[in-house]
């Protein structure tokens, strides 16, 4: 076997550097040689083995203090993970959760049975339209669960407590070690007796069946902001599930739909929608009556407006959530109606209105010819003669 390389040659540090400074240099050696970013190259695989080695003993004072007196030999005889050297006894979990814990997404992990806040509740909560531009107040029945009044939330028989979890010590956590084509690697996880909480119910208390909470069904009230969109959610503090160890309770989000309106569409901040006017006042002027979500408003109409003309009613549309004193504008698109059902009074008015404005009733007929219709006979002979000519 080839002589093994000085450990702090390996990780290209000085004999005086601290932990920081080894662990730095772990960092940036083990970012560089990890299986993962080098698929395939036994090379890189070989140099990640003797970087994980070099850590694990300069990392632990007692192995350091062992190896800078005796060199490799304090460590001949070992349990032959890496040729030689007992890796055991180290908890290469908490190393790698530690120093990977950045790139492989994800901080260092947070302790199993330290507190930690509930989960999240959802609900959802119907709205009209009216209701998302001026905001209102709705009330929700959902289940809640508190801590029990009889154990106070310990989940144990009153006169008894939760005693130490003797599968992980009270850790939260469990630690399997297997071999590997790196060694003997140690994975963590979260206990499965005690749930990561580090402790055990024996004798549980008899109205929350040891879980330390009740649930109940409990009405809430929900504060709608003026402006909402639908889809959009209002967040409720503290009224989620209940944390675990000490930790906070969870939020409740609360969904908001906004029923269709009939006329009026939202886009943004903008509200859009149509209104009639009638021929004579497209052509004369004149006001008309518009709906907005603040009410009806009138509008003065120009003289000659065409149909489908759009106008902007500013500040009409929807507010803004931050700000509920800004808001969108209102777009209303202007559709002339013809009118129906005409009475022979208003016909003839009609016809003589036409007359006047450029007699476009007759203006087709002055040296016109009408198009005389084919009979069938005609049509079969010009289908067979464009059959021939192709």
């Amino acid at each position: 076997m080839a002589d093994k390389r000085d450990y702090y040659e390996v990780l290209g540090i000085d004999k005086s550097a601290d932990d920081a400074a080894i662990k730095k240099a772990f960092r940036q050696l083990a970012k560089k040689y990890h299986p993962d970013t080098n698929p395939g190259d036994a090379e890189a695989e070989q140099k990640f083995k003797e970087v994980q080695e070099a850590y694990a003993v300069l990392s632990d004072a007692d192995k350091r203090r062992q190896y800078d007196q005796f060199g490799h030999a304090a460590f001949d005889g070992g349990a032959g993970g890496g040729g030689g050297f007992d890796f055991s006894g180290m908890d290469m979990g908490d190393i790698f959760g530690d120093i990977f814990g950045d790139f492989f997404g994800g901080g260092r992990r947070q302790a199993d049975n330290g507190p930690r806040k509930g989960a999240n509740l959802r609900a959802s909560v119907r709205i009209t339209f009216e209701e998302s531009i001026s905001g209102c107040e709705k009330e929700l029945e959902i289940v809640l669960k508190d801590e029990c009044t009889h154990c106070h939330g310990t989940g144990a028989k009153p006169g008894t407590n939760p005693e130490t979890c003797s599968k992980c010590g009270g850790k939260g956590k469990v630690m399997y070690t297997q071999q590997s084509l790196f060694g003997m690697v140690q994975n963590v996880q979260t206990c499965p007796d005690c749930g990561g909480s580090g402790k055990v119910v024996k004798e549980k208390c008899s109205d929350c069946r040891g879980t330390g909470y009740i649930a109940s069904r409990k009405r809430i009230k929900v504060t709608i902001p003026a402006g909402i969109d639908n889809g959009q959610s209002v967040r409720i503090r503290d009224k989620g599930e209940p944390g675990t160890n000490g930790g906070p309770r969870g939020d409740l989000l609360v969904e908001v739909i906004v029923s269709r309106h009939p006329i009026f569409q939202r886009q943004d901040m903008n509200i859009y929608s149509t209104a009639p006017i009638s021929y004579a006042q497209a052509a004369l002027g004149g006001e008309v009556r518009i709906s907005t979500v603040d009410g009806d408003v009138l509008y003065e109409v120009k003289p000659g407006t065409q149909t489908d003309t759009r106008i902007r009613l500013k500040g009409k549309g929807v507010p803004s959530l931050r700000n509920k004193s800004v808001r969108g504008d209102h777009y209303v698109t202007l559709v002339v109606q013809v009118p129906t059902n005409l009475s022979a009074a208003a016909k003839d008015a009609l016809r003589k209105f036409d007359e006047e404005a450029g007699n476009t009733l007759n203006a087709d007929k002055t040296g016109a010819e009408k198009p005389k219709k084919k009979s069938f006979k005609e049509k079969l002979k010009e289908t067979f003669d464009d059959f021939i000519e192709e």
